[in-house]
């Protein structure tokens, strides 16, 4: 598992912050849809006007906690970047942590 990013949560709902890979060092956003559409991300990750990714709302089976599925995704990208934005253990922060899946 790798930390690729660092974010705080607003007080509109976002969460604003860094994603930084080797090949990759961006601002970005991740912007609630309110909704949308039923089968539809909970969210939009954008840099600058660019829609990048989106993330659902997922609960952890082993210990209930709430996080963020996020799926991040560019032209540049040889495949997209799946990964999971939680919440550190003093709450202030939310890490965006990436493990590569079986089979990559």
């Amino acid at each position: 598992m790798a930390t690729i990013g660092t974010f705080t949560k607003t007080a509109n709902g976002e969460f604003t912050g860094t994603v930084k890979t080797l090949t990759l060092n961006v601002k970005a956003k991740f912007v609630p849809t309110d909704g949308d559409s039923e089968r539809g991300p909970d969210y939009r990750i954008v840099t600058s006007a660019t829609e990048f990714g989106a993330a659902w709302k997922k609960t952890a089976r082993e210990t209930g906690r709430e996080y963020l599925s996020v799926k991040l995704d560019d032209p540049s990208f040889p495949a997209p970047i799946y990964a999971s934005l939680v919440e550190d253990e003093g709450g202030e922060v939310h890490n965006l942590i990436w493990s590569r899946r079986n089979g990559d």
